[in-house]
């Protein structure tokens, strides 16, 4: 199987978001008149808990005493344990580490800025606890959103902050596996539906499904969000074509890639326990990814075949191991050698052919319309003949001339939902 520069180059793309909390690029605000500033007393309110901003109480001299002591470790080790706006027993912190953005505005003070309270390379500020109130850091008529705030949003002006658990609510945890894995930590979000999560989907590129301003305008997976289904994006990283591959191939630079068992292994052993410890476990679990996300999700799938029970590939670059001289060990291949697996498959690409495997290695190579479609229907292919059944844990689709990109993946992220909901 051989690929072109326009294969490399899909490859290769990445959209780096706010990994290590570094912020998102949401400015501006509703605005608003009136109301008090922030520095006294907390309006009272009820908060309905849950895990957007920690449902136990800190005691609030000890937390500040802590971020004196160590800022930047405080802020994220609280990130993960209880989620920012930190509850406390006055109501919840907010804390801002830049000092070019000492203010507060959000829906407790009208969007009036007020001056959070300066403290030891920090400035900080109390709350309401109240549920998914919106705010963001101000300075001089200049708004950011709160880089730490586990819970967020988007509006017209970017993204935002919020407090505490909603339905329907984007949360998300930094540095997720620093000092558990020799991989690169990353940001993982969640998206929280309404009622009891009864499905869990993890999807890879996770800085590409909900953020609109996303390479493409991204897969906008809100629009698709049905009650109990919860979605885990895992944010990629540098390292994304070493870690979304199962073995090293050669695309015309070298051999690249390779780190896939380790990939699945901070999956499994990592990202998965902190899901199940915050919102719970759910009854059915998928996978799914596209182009190398749909890749490395038919091999986690298949190295853990007994904890999913549904693997989805879009666009799928199912041929990897082949391209430069063959391993041998492409998914295809791999697949073959294997009996039936307990989960349901569900494969779909654009493109066109025709098909043919030109350089004689078992591997079809793409015709002329690309986006994995030659591969996919190997794959297909493959599997019918090994003992899978369509429409019952087999499902392909062809969307003729879908080009391969995040928007093109969005528009046709229904069908597989529909086959992982129906599960």
């Amino acid at each position: 199987m051989k690929r072109g520069p326009l294969l490399a180059a899909a490859l290769l793309a990445i959209n780096c978001g706010d990994d290590a909390a570094t912020g998102g690029n949401g400015a501006g605000t509703t605005g608003g008149a009136g109301g008090e500033g922030q520095g006294g007393a907390p309006i009272a309110g009820n908060d309905a808990g849950g895990a957007g901003g920690g449902a136990e109480t800190s005691d609030l001299d000890d937390l500040l005493a802590r971020l004196r002591a160590d800022r930047d470790g405080t802020l994220l080790e609280e990130s993960l344990a209880h989620g920012w706006p930190v509850r406390v027993r006055e109501g919840r912190v907010v804390v801002s580490a830049d000092a070019s953005f000492p203010n507060l505005a959000g829906d407790f003070n009208q969007w009036v800025p007020a001056p959070m309270t300066p403290d030891d390379g920090f400035a900080w500020a109390i709350i309401p606890d109240l549920a998914g109130q919106k705010y963001k850091l101000e300075n001089a008529g200049n708004y950011q959103p709160d880089p730490w705030s586990r819970a967020y949003a988007y509006d017209e002006l970017g993204e935002i902050s919020e407090t505490a658990t909603v339905p329907n609510q984007l949360q998300r945890f930094f540095r997720v596996g620093e000092g558990q894995t020799s991989l690169a930590p990353r940001v993982v979000r969640v998206f929280v539906p309404t009622g009891a999560a009864t499905h869990v989907l993890y999807l890879h590129d996770g800085q590409n499904l909900f953020d609109p301003d996303a390479i493409w305008g991204g897969w906008q997976m809100q629009a698709v969000a049905q009650a109990g289904v919860m979605f885990v994006g895992i944010d990629n990283t540098a390292a994304r074509m070493d870690e979304y591959t199962q073995v090293a191939d050669d695309i015309g630079n070298g051999a690249i890639g390779g780190l896939g068992d380790e990939y699945a292994d901070y999956v499994e052993g990592v990202v998965r326990p902190l899901i199940d410890e915050v919102y719970g476990e759910a009854p059915v679990v998928g996978v799914m990814g596209s182009s190398l996300g749909g890749l490395i999700s038919m091999h986690i799938a298949e190295k853990n075949p007994n904890g999913y029970n549904f693997v989805g590939s879009m666009s799928g670059t199912l041929g990897w191991g082949s391209i430069g001289p063959h391993t041998g060990e492409t998914l295809i291949e791999r697949y073959a050698a294997e009996p039936v697996l307990p989960f349901a498959i569900y494969l779909d690409s654009g493109g066109s052919g025709p098909c043919s495997d030109d350089d004689g290695d078992g591997i079809d190579d793409d015709g002329a319309g690309s986006d994995n479609y030659c591969e996919t229907l190997q794959m297909r292919d493959t599997l019918a003949a090994g003992g899978y059944v369509f429409d019952e844990n087999l499902f392909h689709w062809h969307e003729p001339g879908a080009e391969h990109n995040e928007q093109a993946w969005g528009e046709r992220v229904f069908r597989p939902l529909e086959i992982f909901t129906g599960l």
